[in-house]
């Protein structure tokens, strides 16, 4: 297996990996929310930060699912940014793995 393979699984594996941990913060965030708040809440830098370093797959579907953020206008464009550069990244690993 060449090095740009190993390259692209690496990448997959880790917007897997984000995505899913971004994905449950999303939820527990609105879980904390729907109980008044009372609680300390995820800060809205995190959420974004997950967003941005891989996990934007995970809070876009975070956002759909638990109906959470939605209204946050700031939050649909970090999302769609980071989950078009990241599937952009993907794109250009896949062509540098078939191209190997």
């Amino acid at each position: 297996m060449d090095y740009n393979k190993i390259i692209l699984i690496a990448y997959i594996g880790w917007i897997l990996f984000a995505s899913l941990v971004t994905f449950f913060l999303f939820m527990k965030d609105k879980k904390m929310a729907a109980n008044g708040g009372g609680k300390v809440r995820i800060k809205e830098k995190v959420l974004l930060s997950f967003t941005a370093v891989g996990g934007a797959i995970g809070a876009f579907f975070g956002r759909i699912v638990c109906h959470h953020k939605t209204d946050k206008k700031y939050f649909s464009f970090v999302i769609l940014l980071s989950l078009l550069i990241q599937i952009l990244a993907a794109g250009v690993l896949t062509l540098l793995a078939v191209r190997g």
